[in-house]
């Protein structure tokens, strides 16, 4: 498929402080298909809102190109083919949500209708609303409709849920589907990696200016050998769990009890053996939060790019 984003060799460093310059992104190469629902993860530090930043013609990189829809980021963000909701930058005061909108409109040749962006921004109800007057959660959502107003072929978010509470980012996250439904590429950061597991076709996982995984969820979740067993099991103590061949850790919540496993298949055979009582039991895969610690603690071990790229391609 044709990308809409292609990243060759991204280098960002900045001045440093006590400790030297910092380098921020260290040589990405990544490529992003039309249509594709993309997550960008990674800690604090890692590099995501810089790569953005570079995405969009906000800085330049030391070295390395950038390409959006086979043009420089300045070409296509005035083309209107690229909408962003950016962590930071206030909105407009004294302004209605409307005549925000309205006025972000009239700064493209063309634009999205605006009731079109108002109703799917999720806005309908605050629409005659001053900026200033608005809830966290609302102003995020007036930052997604302008984002959204060029109707752009492009959408970046950086963290665009925060200060939203669950209902809110529920309904947000129905309206982004509805979106790129329409064939539209999206790209978010986000810190809450359910909303990358639910939402996103693929994840690109950063950690210190690299990227150390970039696949679907599910394969990045199969990457990480542990399974948890959950089971009822009122008479066993954590030590004696602990000494069944596979567990790694225990955890007891009254007669319920999680067992973290390096080998569940040996671990299960064990525990049925020993505990024929064991009940309601469960066995699950490593979930996307527990892939992130594990890919992203190499990084804090120390070991090299090429055996982590190895170990999650």
């Amino acid at each position: 498929m044709e990308p809409t984003i292609e990243l060759q060799g991204l280098v960002k460093t900045y001045p440093g402080g006590p400790h030297g310059p910092v380098r921020a992104v260290r040589g990405i190469d990544l490529s992003i298909a039309r249509g594709e629902t993309v997550a960008l993860l990674g800690p604090n530090g890692a590099g995501k809102s810089t790569t953005i930043d570079m995405m969009l013609g906000l800085s330049r990189p030391d070295s390395g190109t950038v390409s959006v829809f086979g043009r420089s980021p300045r070409e296509a963000v005035d083309a209107g083919a690229v909408g962003a909701m950016l962590q930071t930058g206030e909105l407009i005061r004294d302004l209605s949500v409307r005549e925000l909108i309205a006025l972000v409109g009239s700064l493209y040749q063309r634009s999205m209708p605006l009731d079109e962006v108002i109703g799917l921004a999720g806005l309908s109800n605050v629409a005659d609303r001053r900026t200033q007057k608005l809830s966290g959660g609302q102003a995020q959502r007036a930052r997604f409709a302008i984002a959204l107003v060029p109707d752009p072929e492009l959408l970046v978010l950086d963290e665009p849920t925060v200060a939203m509470d669950a209902q809110g980012r529920r309904d947000f996250w129905l309206a982004m589907r509805e979106y790129a439904a329409r064939g539209r590429t999206v790209l978010f950061a986000t810190h809450y990696l359910e909303e990358a597991d639910a939402n996103a076709d693929r994840a690109v996982l950063m950690a210190s200016g690299e990227i150390v995984a970039d696949g679907p969820t599910t394969e990045i979740k199969a990457r990480v050998g542990t399974r948890t067993i959950r089971v009822t099991l009122p008479l066993a103590t954590a030590e004696e769990l602990e000494a069944l061949p596979g567990v790694g850790s225990t955890e007891r919540h009254g007669e319920a009890v999680t067992l973290r496993c390096a080998d569940s298949d040996a671990a299960l055979r064990a525990l049925l053996e020993r505990y024929p009582a064991a009940r309601d039991i469960e066995v699950v895969g490593a979930g996307l939060e527990e892939a992130f610690l594990e890919l992203t603690a190499d990084i804090a071990d120390g070991s090299s790019s090429e055996t982590r790229m190895g170990a999650t391609r």
